[in-house]
């Protein structure tokens, strides 16, 4: 004989627990995707963003999958289909960006993974950069610069939606590369505004994460020609982008019993599990999810140029994984304060559900119904760990003034104390004099 519960409270505090939002790519694939970079097999890190286009990402994640296969693409040498990609999700940011979305009452009662995810700042700065790096490969200058300017007018734009707020405002690298782009076509002014701007940046790298302010020995660049050389720019990204994860304060409680536990880095599904049994088993509980970053370890430190007779080192111009630090730590009160909201929300629903039930139905049905809310609750609690998968931890620059032509170009990977630790040759790279050529290359091990 069945039950039919006629209650408000009861289908307000099941809508509230019972939807469970995708919380984006797993950390198993993540690790999956990872290995495949740092194995240097890019066609086959493709193939599985693509497979996995709607089981990992969705249409929730889409920014991200663009942003995902746009890098590997790029690490690959294939700069019109990464370009292609890239230009997805910056007009799936934009678009997100611009309509402001409110946290809405399905957001507030669930979680952030509830919501298209737009990206993090910083996330929208190198994309803007790697575009310009991109449009540098193939050759279009004009189009690098415009996705150059795109970077300080995005931050602008930011910088005034959290009424200055933010800490983190600039972006040392996309400046220092857009400096040189202006500098190379000639925009004076606009290079002297973007090497003041990285300047700027540099010295808050410093202050907020100890990263040492990269000097570059080169001549000025009007000197090069002069002189009758050329330059090298050396782009190093190093090591595998940090990993949100999602962690998880509860609270449970019954007559005779109080307990607290915190997370551990389980994947999520895993989390949501132990997080029911305890609240099933315990009786009363609330259950706070919030994101932190985990950086997987690399080995190789740093890295040199060796062409033409001579060499330089690589210099740290934008450790990533110290911003993404720093910018989630910045959110985490919102966060937190938020999750807090809601678990309190959600529990005095299935406080309510169960009493309703408790009066129409008997005791027995209104202990069964808070034991399934409680449950749902905890289970359907998870941070948002979605982020761009496929950045290295660290963006590297080497710049290395050469005689014009055909240069072999090595570079050496180093550890800690400087030991090579691996090696890999440019064969052919034409220089001309008074021009800049860029190279790329991917470690994430």
């Amino acid at each position: 004989m069945g039950i039919l519960f006629r209650c408000k409270p009861f289908a307000l505090a099941c809508a509230a627990v019972f939807t469970t939002a995708c919380a984006g790519p797993s950390r198993s694939y993540r690790t999956d995707l990872n290995a495949r970079i740092a194995a240097y097999d890019y066609a086959g890190a493709s193939a599985e963003i693509e497979k996995a286009r709607a089981s990992e990402y969705g249409e929730k994640s889409a920014v991200l999958y663009h942003l995902d296969l746009g890098m590997v693409l790029h690490d690959e040498g294939s700069y019109a289909a990464s370009e292609e990609n890239f230009k997805k999700a910056e007009d799936r940011m934009e678009e997100l960006f611009t309509k402001s979305i409110s946290r809405g009452a399905a957001t507030f009662l669930l979680n952030d993974n509830t919501t298209k995810y737009a990206g993090e700042v910083f996330e929208r700065a190198l994309l803007n950069a790697f575009r310009a790096l991109n449009y540098v490969f193939l050759g279009k200058t004009d189009d690098a610069l415009v996705e150059a300017r795109k970077v300080t007018a995005y931050l602008a734009r930011f910088s005034e939606f959290m009424e200055g707020e933010s800490g983190w405002k600039d972006s040392a690298f996309a400046q220092y590369l857009g400096a040189m782009l202006y500098e190379q076509n000639g925009d004076r002014d606009d290079a002297r505004i973007s090497y003041e701007a990285a300047r700027a940046a540099f010295a808050r790298y410093a202050a907020d994460y100890g990263m040492p302010v990269p000097e570059f020995d080169v001549p000025a660049y009007p000197g090069l020609a002069e002189k009758g050389l050329g330059e090298i720019v050396f782009l190093h990204y190093n090591g595998p982008a940090p990993m949100k994860i999602s962690r998880t304060f509860q609270v449970a409680w019954n007559k005779a019993m109080l307990a607290v536990s915190e997370s551990g880095m389980e994947e999520a599904e895993e989390q949501r599990f132990h997080n029911a049994l305890r609240a099933g088993v315990l009786g009363d509980a609330i259950t706070v999810a919030y994101p932190e970053y985990n950086q997987d370890p690399y080995r190789i430190a740093g890295s040199r140029v060796l062409a033409g007779g001579t060499q330089a080192e690589s210099r740290l111009v934008e450790d990533v994984s110290a911003i993404a630090e720093h910018v989630m730590h910045e959110k985490n009160d919102a966060v937190r304060a938020r999750a807090i909201a809601r678990a309190a929300v959600k529990f005095v629903l299935s406080r309510a559900a169960s009493a309703q039930v408790e009066q129409q139905a008997g005791a027995g049905w209104g202990l069964l119904a808070r034991l399934v809310t409680n449950v749902a609750s905890a289970a359907t609690e998870t941070a948002d760990t979605r982020g761009w998968t496929t950045l290295p931890a660290q963006i590297r620059l080497a710049r290395l003034a050469v005689p014009p032509g055909k240069q072999d170009v090595t570079i050496e990977f180093t550890r800690d104390g400087g030991v090579v630790a691996g090696s890999t040759v440019f064969r052919d790279v034409v220089v001309e004099k008074g021009r800049r050529t860029y190279l790329h290359y991917r470690t994430a091990r």
